[in-house]
């Protein structure tokens, strides 16, 4: 497989959570070589920094249910660059297949024709895990993995960003929640509601592995919404993590892109 982009291929890539050392080498060398690069908003400028001087840069952010462009447009985007013989690379925040909406892209180039990879990246809750030195999970206490978003169309097709939870939730399991909006003790609520024990461990990180990374460990009965960061924040709930209630980081160090 040749690491440089190819023309007229479209290339779905995960960026990682931020941090650009996290980028793989696959995405590195593909950013190094595109001719056209779409990213998220999530997409820190560090990342950013290993596309070529000579690429076009399009952002295609849509956060908030603020789109700048619409999903329709973003497979215009691609498939026009891609027909015209461009190497394309879609940047994702994390990993493209993780809450990214790559369904929706996949289809759309596959309908219109267009050869296309999917390169993986870190999703935050590996990075985040990570960060904290917490387990997600844990042979004694958490069997189960649980990735949910409250960033979801309803069916009109708009956002519905109010948190939902039905049904018990497994006393054996660690939720991760993408996108969870900001009413965290809405949320926190409805899971104590489904069974929950009210003591359960949940961290809310906010901007994860940037220099402005902030974190809330606290309880499932303890959390609040004023206590959390800004937007992007992840949520982890379960008896495996273990950061002690109360904690908060001090901002990361800079971080600059290694390779030239």
């Amino acid at each position: 497989m040749s690491s440089a982009a190819q023309p007229g291929v479209v290339y779905l890539v995960g960026a990682g959570p931020g941090d650009p050392e996290l980028l793989t080498l696959r995405a590195v060398s593909l950013l190094q070589t595109a001719d056209v690069v779409l990213p998220d908003d999530l997409v820190s400028g560090e990342v950013l920094a290993f596309a070529s001087p000579a690429a076009l840069v399009v952002p295609v952010g849509k956060r908030c249910g603020q789109p700048r462009i619409t999903q329709a447009g973003i497979h215009a985007l691609m498939v026009e660059h891609a027909g015209a013989g461009r190497s394309v690379v879609r940047l994702k925040s994390g990993d493209p297949l993780v809450f990214g909406r790559a369904g929706e892209e996949i289809a759309a180039l596959t309908s219109a024709g267009i050869p296309f990879e999917i390169v993986p990246g870190i999703t935050a809750a590996f990075a985040v895990a990570a960060a904290l030195k917490t387990p997600l999970t844990d042979r004694s206490s958490a069997s189960k993995l649980i990735f949910a978003t409250a960033h979801h169309a309803n069916g009109n097709n708009k956002l519905d960003l109010t948190p939902k939870w039905e049904g018990a939730f497994p006393p054996d399991a660690t939720l991760i929640v993408y996108m969870p909006g900001r009413r965290f003790r809405a949320l926190a609520d409805e899971l104590i509601a489904s069974g929950i024990d009210p003591a359960t461990p949940c961290v809310a990180v906010s901007k994860a592995t940037t220099p402005d990374e902030h974190i809330h460990a606290t309880t499932l009965q303890e959390i609040d919404d004023i206590n959390i960061g800004p937007a992007p924040v992840l949520l982890l709930i379960g008896h495996a993590v273990r950061i002690e209630a109360g904690a908060s980081a001090e901002p990361m160090a800079a971080l600059e892109p290694t390779h030239q």
